[in-house]
């Protein structure tokens, strides 16, 4: 590996970044091609290292935000009724605790199609997403939202900040990390914040990735991978304090930061418990770090040693949901169309499409069932439960499921 690809500046505190993981030759996680298209592919080197000097976790090279944030991007948060269920949690949270003042706002950071300020407006609360991909944005009107197809960074929050006065609460869910820029959004944050306001995000979470070698966390738009550790020091470095925090079960595993200005609120005892855990566990060691790429190569060979006999057996092998993160695996560990026959998901943007890098086709789930195939490689595993129990006859037809997280194994 060339050494001068092998160091890189901190996004947040301009360290030095010691690569410890190289998923190598990569294309937009996002970018579902036409079957007939003949444009060239983006690619991007992948690869994760640790700042030396305040342990954040994060991408060797960043793909420009314009890239994957667009009129076409395809995911759409409220297509899953765990997630729909979670973000309306969320809201009648902020609704009890945060939002009960006299006329409060409500900022959101990537608002997508508005699963979440969808209940802010049910409930009368002004509110306001900041959300760059048009053709979520314009769902999210569409439920009456209010929303700006914009990136939220210190010009944009500074607007709103003259326009709409200070917000209680600025809200992001798994955005914060897509963000290679954290100086922008800490001073847009500031700028709108109210003085005893709350800066709150949620994303998957480093301890989680680590646990269960969830390699395929790490891919063009998870620029980040947070702790509670590296969270307190960026929030430190901008003037904010880290005052509480709180494990999530969504999205294979997700931590809730709650950030507030130095002094205004004392840290909960949550914060200091998860802090020990990492320190009991190593995770800001970097040589944690390099014992989690070796179990990544594992369960890469693992893999593919599977799917290669179970085409060699005769078996057929499909994939259930075509997401963002199913890129890094397939690209990574060279499964192509004559491993997996096609991928099935859900969301018709992607449907008839083939996937990045690798070119499997994309079908929707009416596909999965006729007829049924022997084997089904679950990209989708943040999700396994609902998947499994909308797919009860797949198992009944005699049909297996494969993980490979946290390691290789037929269910």
């Amino acid at each position: 590996m060339p050494q001068e690809l092998a160091i890189a500046t901190c996004g947040v505190c301009d360290g030095t970044v010691e690569e410890f993981l190289d998923l190598g030759r990569q294309p937009l996680s996002d970018a579902f091609r036409e079957p007939d298209s003949d444009a060239d592919e983006f690619f991007f080197r992948l690869a994760v290292g640790q700042c030396e000097s305040c342990t954040m976790v994060q991408l060797i090279e960043s793909v420009p935000r314009e890239k994957m944030f667009h009129e076409d991007y395809p995911y759409h948060s409220s297509g899953s009724a765990v997630m729909r269920a979670h973000f309306a949690s969320v809201a009648r949270r902020f609704l009890d605790t945060e939002l009960t003042g006299p006329d409060p706002l409500i900022v959101e950071m990537g608002c997508n199609d508005g699963v979440m300020l969808s209940e802010i407006h049910r409930a009368g609360v002004r509110h306001l997403g900041f959300e760059p991909s048009g053709g979520v944005a314009e769902a999210a009107r569409a439920k009456g939202i209010r929303v700006r197809t914009a990136f939220f960074e210190d010009s944009t929050a500074a607007q709103v900040r003259a326009e709409e006065g200070p917000a209680q609460v600025v809200f992001a869910a798994n955005t914060m990390c897509h963000i290679p820029y954290p100086d922008s959004i800490f001073r847009g944050v500031d700028a709108l914040l109210a003085s005893d306001g709350v800066f709150v995000f949620e994303d998957p979470y480093l301890g989680d990735v680590v646990a269960k070698t969830s390699f395929d966390q790490i891919y063009d738009e998870h620029f980040f991978l947070f702790s509670a550790h590296s969270v307190r020091a960026m929030a430190r470095r901008h003037g904010f304090e880290l005052v509480d925090v709180e494990r999530l079960p969504v999205h294979g595993g997700e931590v809730r930061y709650t950030l507030a200005r130095a002094g205004r609120r004392a840290p909960g005892a949550a914060v200091a418990a998860l802090l020990a855990e990492e320190d009991a566990r190593g995770l800001s060691d970097i040589d944690t770090l390099r014992g989690f790429a070796d179990k990544v190569i594992r369960v890469r060979d693992d893999l593919v040693e599977l799917l290669r006999r179970l085409r060699t057996d005769g078996s057929r092998v499909v994939a259930y949901g075509a997401t963002a993160k199913s890129a890094t695996v397939t690209n990574f560990c060279d499964i192509g169309p004559e491993l997996v026959s096609y991928v099935c998901d859900s969301t018709p943007a992607k449907q008839h499409r083939l996937t990045p890098g690798k070119h499997i086709p994309v079908r929707p789930p009416t596909a999965f069932r006729d007829p049924y195939p022997d084997y089904a490689l679950l990209f989708a595993w943040n999700h396994a439960e609902e998947i499994m129990a909308n797919e009860q006859e797949f198992r009944r037809s005699g049909g297996r499921w494969i993980s490979y997280v946290p390691n290789v194994r037929v269910l």
